[in-house]
């Protein structure tokens, strides 16, 4: 168990706690942790600490931290940022495990916070911290609430199986309000605000660890630690406990500007969804998903297989559903003849019932009908989900209805959901309380269902090979460097001559015995197709010409003196593709494989990983393209070298992990892919090293 997982250990099971500027008020923030504490029916030790109380709720008062009986295991701290450290530095000097700090003025409020925060965590020593600028933490199944939140206000809070971990303490009480409402039942809660110590990551593990959790749900503003939050999504993966996961923040607007076509493609969003899918987590799309998603995987029941039956008292309403399933690529299959025969014989008809949704309207909603289709449907191998539909005429008797959803859901292990029609809140609760996912739209009961089907596990890290012998290069390359450096990974480039003068470079063009292209060598030129900085289809009778004007050009632009120019053999008879890697600040490396040459931004058909890669994902990410029909062989044309493309992936994979840090962006484009068993050759290159 890590550090950090232990020392949570003392906010969802402290046998004491300090509540640090305590207030008898409990309408005052001050004053609100405390109440928190009796009404959930904490029963542990309470220890108010205000100098001018003699007593609060019963307790009695402490002046200070230092006349504590004891070293409390968890302290809430309800000081402002003035006095918030000098609490902290007696906290953890009296042996307390774990301090929760409220107050905000920290990194949010810019330099001067961000040192104040820094002395906050100084101050904690080996002492760990929640926050500051949070709004505490809470176990509600054993009514442990170490919080201000003014949800916890509610009297009927659900208690279930989902833990959430949020980096804003509104959202977590939003999160929990909401869910309430719902009959949605939480487990444990904590916000980590400005993450001066514990972060995200420390809570999805902690989440993974706790036998009370089955599903985690994060909000998510930014990533502390990328590998930490790897290690923790994978931990919580590994234990069986779904994690999903929203992430603000989506506009194009947080792209960094990058010199080279992976940067401009690789927007930071598109890197975010990547991290999400290699570990397994499945990313809300909305805010209302947070809670919906995890509400229906706390369920248990997976989707063995795309295909959904509608069981509905109210046409309109089933084809809703119908039609958000179908546009989140479900299907909805004829019935079997099996279960058109059960479902004929329930209505009295004499044909067997083929169409999907299955519409008892004229039989009226009797519940002996509703479980009885409802156990059909489950039933059927041709089913691997249920919706039933919840209209009007379930106002006059919830209990009836939802009793018969029961009994129908009792039948089977396959995901049973409820669309409640009608504006009826009330149902909704009933029916989530009962142990039935139940939703008041009909596109989340696809979103919902889609979450659930089966994920395929997460497969092994690629082996890296052993360490190559780096060239001692740093800045940005010019071309003949950057494909030197991924020759050394097996990205192979064309043929190519280094010339400084016309009559070099007809010597060349002659060497190279075919037409050649000619290309401008500058480490400060990064596209040279830009400026005219290259020219195709050339011979030795051409080149002279063509490098004159090429020179003329660069001078005329006030462009640098080129380093020389290159003569390379012609590549054709290709699909053309970019493959880049690019740092993000926060993320690390990325790796990018799309549509290439010129169109490459033009066109945006890409795909995106985090490194490291998994066996299999070089591979996903080539399938993923649009152009993948073209690599396949589209319309009679002759397949292309996709093996070879899916080793030059992973061969700048190898490079990203070989130079780590020094390496902030490296590209290939085109990537030209031949036919099948030519392999790929590399038209041109750049790369950016640090020290």
């Amino acid at each position: 168990m890590t550090e950090a997982a232990t020392a949570l250990e003392a906010l969802w099971a402290p046998e004491s706690v300090a509540v640090v500027g305590a207030s008898a008020d409990p309408a005052k923030t001050g004053g609100r942790p405390m109440n928190y504490l009796l009404k959930h029916g904490y029963s542990g030790r309470i220890y108010p600490i205000n100098p001018r109380a003699e007593t609060i709720e019963g307790h009695r008062c402490y002046a200070s931290i230092a006349e504590l009986p004891e070293a409390p295991d968890a302290a809430i701290v309800l000081l402002g940022a003035d006095r918030a450290e000098a609490a902290v530095r007696d906290l953890a000097a009296k042996g307390c495990k774990v301090a929760i700090v409220l107050a905000s003025g920290y990194s949010e409020s810019g330099a001067d916070g961000l040192a104040r925060q820094q002395a906050l965590r100084d101050a904690a020593g080996n002492m760990r911290l929640l926050g500051p600028n949070t709004i505490g933490a809470m176990d509600l199944t054993r009514g442990i609430v170490l919080s201000a939140s003014g949800a916890l206000e509610l009297k009927d809070v659900p208690r279930g199986g989902i833990s959430v971990a949020s980096q804003s303490g509104g959202i977590l009480g939003a999160i929990l309000s909401r869910g309430a409402a719902r009959g949605v039942g939480f487990c444990k809660l904590a916000s980590t605000g400005n993450e001066a110590d514990l972060d995200l990551a420390d809570l999805i593990d902690a989440y993974a660890r706790d036998p009370d959790t089955t599903v985690i749900a994060a909000y998510i503003e930014g990533i502390r630690s990328v590998g930490k939050f790897r290690a923790a999504a994978l931990q919580a993966r590994d234990a069986g406990k779904p994690l999903v996961v929203y992430k603000v923040g989506r506009s194009s607007a947080g792209a960094r500007a990058a010199v080279s076509h992976t940067g401009a493609l690789a927007g930071e969003d598109r890197a975010y969804d990547a991290l999400f899918r290699q570990v397994g987590a499945i990313r809300a799309q909305s805010f209302n998903d947070l809670l919906d998603l995890p509400a229906m995987l706390a369920s248990g029941r997976k989707m063995q297989g795309n295909n959904v039956a509608i069981l509905t008292s109210t046409g309109g309403a089933g084809s809703l559903v119908a039609d958000s399933c179908g546009m989140l690529g479900l299907n909805l299959p004829d019935l079997e003849p099996s279960t058109g025969r059960i479902l004929a014989d329930l209505l009295g008809q004499s044909e067997p019932m083929t169409s999907n949704p299955v519409d008892v309207t004229l039989a009226g909603v009797e519940p002996a009908i509703m479980t009885a289709a409802t156990k059909a449907l489950l039933a059927s191998d041709n089913v691997d989900g249920v919706v039933v539909v919840v209209g009007s005429s379930a106002l006059a008797r919830p209990d009836v209805t939802v009793g018969a959803i029961l009994e129908g859901a009792a039948s089977s292990d396959k995901p049973l959901i409820a669309y409640v029609s009608p504006h009826a809140p009330h149902l909704v609760d009933l029916l989530n309380r009962k142990g039935v996912p139940a939703f008041a739209a009909p596109e989340t009961c696809a979103t919902v269902l889609g979450a659930v089907r089966e994920a395929p596990p997460v497969a092994d890290l690629l082996t890296t090979e052993a360490a190559v012998v780096l060239p001692n290069l740093r800045g940005s390359l010019n071309e003949v460097e950057a494909l030197g450096l991924f020759d050394l990974f097996g990205v192979s480039g064309p043929e190519t001559r280094i010339v400084t003068t016309v009559t070099d470079a007809q010597d060349a063009a002659r060497a190279l015995n075919g037409p050649v292209a000619l290309k401008v060598l500058s480490r400060q030129i990064a596209h040279k197709s830009d400026i005219g900085g290259v020219r195709l289809g050339l011979d030795p009778d051409s080149i002279g010409a063509a490098m004159d004007e090429m020179a003329k050009g660069l001078a005329s632009s006030d462009l640098p003196e080129p380093e020389g120019y290159l003569v390379q053999e012609m590549i054709g008879g290709g699909i053309e593709m970019i493959l880049g890697l690019r740092r993000d600040p926060q993320l690390g490396l990325m790796i990018l494989l799309g549509a290439g040459g010129v169109q490459a931004e033009l066109l945006g058909d890409s795909s995106l990983r985090l490194l490291p890669l998994r066996q299999g994902e070089a591979r996903e990410m080539v399938a993923e393209l649009r152009i993948m029909p073209l690599l396949q062989g589209y319309r009679g044309a002759p397949p292309h070298d996709i093996d070879a493309l899916v080793a030059a992936i992973e061969g700048f994979a190898r490079m990203g992990h070989a130079l780590a840090d020094r390496l902030l962006e490296a590209e290939v484009n085109p990537l030209f892919v031949r036919k099948k068993t030519e392999g790929v050759i590399a038209a041109d290159g750049l790369a950016v090293l640090t020290d």
